[in-house]
């Protein structure tokens, strides 16, 4: 049996100005290490063996600050960096129905076929997702492992743990320093909890 904490990244100001940051490395914003801060501190579990954090500014520094609170490793993962958007990256969702109309009716209406213009699909993210999680587990069998990433990917993966086609991305929520708890108990998961934020509460 092994657990993993999956946990989305704070807030940062891309996210205030409603721009898709998706692989630009943004960092947190002031708010975001607060809720950072608060979710290291009132974090589900009481004990943590490693972290594994996307390399990109705002989730690692996320990772950090739980990795502080029990003084274990992390360990930054180029697998676990967000969905990449190509030339979407840094516009608001109106900027881009306006140059992209046809792939932005996609994005939410059938994400399974959406093509960023030089980016990623949702089929690949989910893969390179998958590969990295199963190769985590594989090396931390029997322990309490956190993983810090982002928000489409964390949905990715949690799509595909519990069988939900791509085309029902969307109905799975992910706000800022959500907490997901999945346990594997060999070819066995079970999900624990989904997009907790109770620790903002406190």
């Amino acid at each position: 049996m092994m657990k993993m904490i999956l946990v989305r990244h704070g807030q940062t100001e891309w996210n205030l100005l409603g721009k898709y940051q998706g692989q630009s490395d943004t960092a947190l914003s002031e708010k975001g290490r607060q809720q950072a801060e608060l979710l290291a501190k009132n974090f589900p579990v009481d004990h943590v063996d490693a972290v594994y954090a996307s390399d990109l500014k705002r989730a690692f520094e996320t990772g950090e600050k739980i990795a502080g609170r029990f003084g274990c490793p992390i360990i930054p993962e180029k697998g676990l960096r967000e969905f990449h958007f190509g030339e979407w990256e840094g516009h608001t969702y109106e900027e881009i129905v306006k140059k992209w109309p046809e792939e932005a009716a996609n994005f939410f209406g059938a994400p399974e076929k959406l093509q960023t213009p030089g980016g990623e699909t949702f089929s690949i993210l989910q893969e390179r997702a998958m590969k990295t999680i199963n190769r985590i587990r594989e090396i931390n069998e029997g322990k309490i492992v956190c993983v810090a990433a982002h928000g489409a990917i964390i949905k990715t993966i949690l799509a595909s743990l519990m069988h939900i086609p791509l085309h029902y991305l969307w109905a799975i929520r992910q706000d800022n320093t959500a907490v997901n708890i999945l346990r594997f108990d060999d070819d066995y998961v079970s999900i624990e909890l989904i997009n907790s934020t109770e620790h903002l509460r406190k």
